[in-house]
């Protein structure tokens, strides 16, 4: 196995009985590193404080995370257009700040017969936000609803 760490003089590969007294003379722990790798890589360190550092690095790496939202606007099948452009821009708005938009259309009652109507509003929904979003699901009728969802396009 390949030795590795700060607190090692001369790095390189040694037998796993001589690594095991190395780390019992400096009174710390071997631990595996990479199992993959050929030989395998391990570190004498403190166990304790080896498990620590990789809890901190892990809460660091998910605070880091980004965190993307969806937004949902609903529309009917016979939405006005003052409020198709009021929707549009609030979908603008959730792309722009990195959220997706799941857009639908919910038919009440006997309006199912218009999907037709409907998966032409959530097509011109998509091309009217193609500058900041793109279609991540294409308009797929689910019961009484028609969903589509847009992601956010990628920041340059």
């Amino acid at each position: 196995m390949r030795l590795v760490g700060e607190n090692i003089v001369n790095q390189g590969v040694y037998s796993l009985p001589e690594a095991q007294k190395m780390a019992e003379a400096m009174e710390l722990d071997l631990v595996e590193i990479s199992a993959q790798a050929d030989p395998p890589v391990c570190k004498i360190v403190d166990f304790q404080k080896f498990l620590y550092q990789q809890r901190r690095k892990q809460k660091e790496m998910k605070a880091n995370a980004v965190k993307v939202e969806v937004k949902e606007i609903r529309f009917g099948p016979n939405t006005g257009e003052h409020d198709y452009a009021f929707k549009l821009k609030h979908a603008e708005n959730f792309l722009k700040d990195g959220d997706k938009v799941k857009a639908y259309v919910f038919f009440h009652g006997r309006e199912i017969m218009f999907k037709d109507q409907g998966e032409a509003m959530l097509a011109r929904f998509a091309s009217d936000l193609e500058e900041w979003g793109k279609v991540e699901t294409l308009p797929k009728l689910e019961g009484k609803r028609m969903n589509m969802i847009l992601a956010p396009k990628a920041k340059k």
